[in-house]
């Protein structure tokens, strides 16, 4: 698809310092078609209560009128940000009230939107909706697109943020958006229930910065921490990781070390995990520095709970994992079903104990070609690809 003009909005600012679905894919759409993207607006709770953040601190510089709205990225993308702050209504009760409220929002913005669009020299821009169900539930409506595609990328619905307004407003925009597209089987078949042009498009992941080939110094918080190293990297999170699962087999491999590389919760900074001799907190790292802790594993770890978050969610961090050719060990859920043939999938702790020893010994270099070969097909071009495909069967 080319010479199309695509508005992306959706809840990641283009200035988060981790990766991004919709940022990746608006660069790759980028390539070929100009993009509008835009970042969510700021509401009044977050403008006076909150402390600024790397991904707010230019919103907030908009609104002070201290940065001009509109920025350009290259020839065929854009970023814009709100001069101005729209109603906080999560604490609404929901329904008639919210909704209210909410379609004043969304008047709000999306007028500015199609008004920065026109000035561009936008015509017939394909909307692409990125899980926002709140600010770009009226979206439609009110810019009237060539084509209305929500992405579905996550099960936002059971986060206490979303749960109060999002199990009636999801169902809701997935039926009236032109298309569907989603990044799991799991999530395709929920959005289905509700619109029948719903599939999954799988996942694409940005795998520039992980070279098996290249040479990584041994991070020095790594150094004193003795091998076999079996390790995760990422977000510490006790919805998401199954803390109980990763301490018993900590205690049960006491000569392997274990090491947790990102920022904790409460719950994993209050663990017994803490007080084991053979597991190491390094904190969190800039991004940049991930190929140079990966490097230095033997065996990576995607140690996830079981429940209706994580069923649906696309482990990027797999990809990664597998890119560096390093053996992977996960949680069975459905989702990780795609990576049956190039990861061990567990379903309890005896399963995890004879995985690691089996991806120790199993760690040749003809596995190791076959991970890297597995991570490196899923990339932004296949990924967009296939929405590109989805959109063209309805332009058509």
């Amino acid at each position: 698809m080319k010479e199309k003009d695509f508005i992306i909005t959706g809840l990641q600012s283009w200035d988060i310092p981790i990766g991004s679905n919709a940022i990746d894919i608006a660069k790759q759409i980028a390539k070929h078609n100009r993009v509008l993207y835009v970042n969510s607006p700021l509401d009044i709770m977050t403008m006076f209560r909150n402390k600024p953040t790397p991904e707010t601190q230019r919103r907030m510089q908009v609104y002070r009128k201290q940065q001009e709205p509109l920025r350009k990225i290259n020839d065929h993308l854009w970023v814009l940000d709100f001069p101005f702050y729209v109603w906080s209504i999560n604490g609404l009760p929901d329904g008639f009230l919210f909704d209210i409220f909410n379609k004043a929002n969304n008047k709000k913005i999306f007028q500015y939107i199609k008004k920065v669009a026109d000035e561009l020299g936008f015509k017939n821009p394909v909307h692409f909706i990125d899980n926002d169900i709140y600010r770009s539930f009226y979206s439609k409506e009110i810019l009237k697109p060539a084509l209305s595609v929500y992405y579905r990328r996550d099960n936002v619905q059971p986060y206490a943020y979303w749960k109060k307004h999002a199990v009636r407003l999801e169902p809701k925009i997935i039926g009236k958006s032109d298309v569907v597209v989603c990044n799991s089987p799991q999530l395709a078949h929920y959005a289905q229930q509700f619109n029948q042009k719903s599939s999954d498009v799988g996942q694409g992941v940005d795998l520039s910065a992980y070279d098996p080939a290249a040479v990584y110094p041994l991070p020095a918080a790594l150094q004193h921490i003795p091998q076999p190293r079996i390790g995760y990297i990422g977000d510490i999170n006790s919805m998401r990781l199954d803390a109980g699962l990763i301490y018993a087999l900590a205690k049960s491999k006491p000569h392997y070390s274990f090491v947790m590389t990102g920022s904790e919760d409460k719950v994993f900074a209050a663990h017994a995990l803490h007080q084991l001799p053979n597991v190491y907190f390094t904190g969190s790292i800039p991004k940049k520095d991930v190929p140079e802790y990966m490097h230095a594993l033997d065996v990576c770890l995607n140690p996830q709970l079981v429940n209706e978050i994580t069923a649906g969610n696309y482990p990027r961090k797999v990809d990664e994992y597998l890119a560096m050719g390093k053996p992977v060990i996960a949680t069975a859920t459905d989702t990780m079903q795609l990576f049956k043939d190039h990861v061990y999938l567990c379903n309890n702790l005896e399963d995890y104990q004879q995985a690691i020893e089996k991806a120790l010994l199993e760690n040749t270099p003809e596995n190791k070609q076959c991970r890297i070969a597995f991570a490196r097909s899923h990339t932004w071009e296949n990924n967009v690809q296939q929405i590109y495909n989805r959109i063209e069967n309805l332009l058509n």
